[in-house]
């Protein structure tokens, strides 16, 4: 089971906290930079909880045991969790959640539930993977919402996990099932990136913000590598996300903001040629890719087949761990 990044997450909540002002990186201080009332991302929170407790309800460990040992937190009854030789991020069992629709190649391809590419994001394998995961989304997105709203935002945070799901079913394939929010916050990662290098001009301090952000996302990823957790998904999200920070999260320049004191004649446009350049790039990219990958995903072409290499970008093998497991 690949629970879509139950240990980077700890480390991408350390995103939200560096660099300057604004934005908390790059120094950024717009004078009509508008600030939103975060409520969706507080709303995506606690839905992801209430789906964690409909599946520890639907687990019911008591009543349908393990072979692998008893419940743990048996007082919880009903909502016990499964032995930790099973699940040791105390959670429900393989089945569960794909009763409650993980990730899952098979099911997906040819037995037409699609839908299992957005469900998945909604779930997650144990209360550990839950709280990294939420304590991660809170710190990243709070702020990014606050700056850029709740339309554009959910945008990202939705296509970014669905991303992460096409990619990861297209390599993964019928070795695992995949669940977690994981690949929409590495969305939100790579929107950030974006974010940066769209509005370069009106940034300051922003090599310093630049190395740090590219810091955080490499260890992000290397920790990816580790057997049970599913960096297919990570990828996939914070490409997408990367792509859609240049769609949805541009900047107005400088001049433009002040235009109300400037001279008719001497009104600047509102976005500079670079910032036009760079978003029908990313929209192409971006519609292109998702195409051809679901295209690829329902004709049930294995991304392995093209790419021999590519299962070492999910799990690179040592003497201390394998990655068929």
């Amino acid at each position: 089971m690949a629970s879509n990044g139950e240990e980077k997450s700890r480390v991408a909540a350390a995103a939200a906290g560096y660099g300057g002002g604004g934005y908390g990186y790059g120094g950024y201080e717009g004078r009509d930079d508008r600030k939103w009332w975060p409520w969706l991302v507080p709303t995506v929170i606690v839905a992801c909880i209430a789906v964690f407790i409909v599946e520890m309800y639907v687990n019911n460990c008591p009543k349908h045991g393990s072979a692998l040992g008893g419940c743990v937190a048996g007082f919880l009854r009903r909502f016990s969790f499964q032995p930790l030789r099973e699940n040791p991020l105390l959670g429900p069992s393989s089945a569960t959640l794909q009763k409650m629709g993980a990730l899952d190649w098979n099911k997906v391809v040819h037995q037409h539930q699609g839908w299992r590419l957005i469900s998945c994001i909604w779930l997650h394998a144990g209360l550990i993977h839950l709280v990294v995961n939420m304590l991660s989304l809170l710190f990243i997105g709070i702020r990014l919402e606050q700056q850029f709203g709740f339309v554009r935002i959910g945008a990202i945070y939705l296509l970014s996990g669905f991303g992460g799901s096409v990619l990861s079913a297209l390599f993964l394939r019928n070795n695992y099932i995949s669940v977690g929010a994981s690949g929409a916050l590495f969305g939100l990662l790579g929107s950030m990136l974006s974010e940066l290098i769209m509005n370069w001009t009106i940034y300051s301090n922003k090599a310093a913000a630049i190395i740090t952000l590219l810091f955080i996302i490499a260890i992000n990823l290397a920790i990816g590598i580790l057997p049970h957790a599913d960096n297919f998904a990570h990828i996939g999200g914070f490409v997408t996300g990367f792509l859609l920070g240049f769609v949805l999260l541009a900047r107005p320049q400088f001049g433009w903001m002040e235009r109300h004191e400037l001279p008719q004649t001497n009104q600047p446009p509102k976005y500079k040629a670079y910032q036009y350049v760079l978003w029908v790039v990313a929209f192409v990219l971006l519609l292109v890719g998702f195409v051809v990958s679901l295209v690829m995903l329902f004709k049930g072409k294995n991304g392995n087949d093209g790419c021999h290499w590519c299962h070492y970008l999910n799990c690179v093998p040592t003497s201390k761990w394998k990655c068929n497991t």
